[in-house]
């Protein structure tokens, strides 16, 4: 089966590009400057075009931060993008599959968040996203919404790679302690989405709806970061580890505010799909020993 990957650019999309053909799949990647979701003619020719026979989305403004002074641009990708893939989606009879974030959430719970409780994003980013998963809901039935939480990987920005950056710059760091989530490795989660993918490709349908999925168990940024040090000076990729200090979120002020508690609940979709939440110091270990990998590969000529 032939899948429209839409956000093939970033971190989740890249590697259920480059991992579909494990899984028996043809996915056709789009970057943002290949397919524009904004833009509901751009889809349509595309799919015209191309005839998946399932799309996945994980394109989306995720400059949390910038999206608070750009909100336009975030709905016009978030929501208007979603809303487009769905139509478009429903008008070619094909299921939609979509990345979604636990920035819909508060964050000043104390127990692992659940599909159905109350969502109530604390800014731009969170609202836009929101609002993107209810489009696809009001458009297309035959959809599924997968919502993961800080999500890191080989390719494209993400706390791993920002804390080697720092690391090596500085003998000392201070990373925010009070803040609580889930680290999900990117290639984990392309991995799901491909194992779902595969499984509509086989069987016709899905136990279509909205699910929670990330890395387990739950830990700080303050912690991830300790562990990140812990890792990569193992492997070579630090010389040394840098002083490690734990600050509040107040300390480190941010335009877009974060979640204090971003835990997902993730027994629906292991009980539904008998997919398990993996540990994240493994999935991290196997995200180092790539980037070890690629900086000890000769640099081409």
């Amino acid at each position: 089966m032939r899948i429209l990957v839409c956000g093939a650019g970033g971190q989740v999309g890249h590697e259920v590009v480059d991992r579909a053909s494990g899984f028996g799949l043809v996915a056709l990647g789009r970057t943002r400057r290949q397919l524009d979701i904004s833009c509901a003619d751009q889809i349509a020719r595309e799919i015209g075009l191309q005839r998946p026979g399932l799309i996945i989305n994980t394109a989306a403004y995720t400059h949390v931060d910038n999206a608070e002074s750009h909100a336009e641009q975030a709905y016009a990708v978030n929501r208007d993008g979603c809303a487009n893939l769905a139509a478009a989606a429903a008008q070619a009879g094909i299921p939609l599959l979509h990345l979604s974030t636990d920035y819909v959430f508060a964050g000043d719970a104390h127990v692992p968040y659940r599909e159905a409780d109350r969502t109530a994003p604390g800014g731009v980013y969170g609202a836009s996203k929101l609002a993107g998963e209810q489009a696809i809901a009001q458009r297309l039935p035959a959809h599924l919404i997968l919502r993961t939480s800080w999500v890191y990987g080989v390719h494209g920005n993400n706390f791993v790679k920002t804390m080697l950056r720092l690391a090596r710059q500085r003998d000392a760091l201070g990373v925010v302690s009070d803040q609580v989530g889930c680290p999900t490795q990117a290639g984990r989660i392309a991995d799901v989405l491909l194992e779902l993918a595969s499984r509509y490709a086989r069987q016709g349908t899905l136990a279509w709806g909205l699910y929670h999925y990330s890395g387990q168990p739950r830990c700080s940024w303050y912690e991830f970061a300790g562990e990140i040090f812990r890792q990569a000076h193992d492997l070579g990729l630090l010389a040394r580890v840098p002083r490690l200090s734990p600050i509040s979120t107040a300390q480190y002020p941010t335009p877009a505010r974060r979640p204090a508690w971003s835990v997902l609940d993730c027994s629906r979709f292991e009980a539904t799909f008998g997919l398990t939440a993996h540990d994240w110091h493994a999935d991290l270990a196997e995200v180092l020993a790539e980037l070890a990998r690629q900086e000890r590969r000769p640099a081409a000529v």
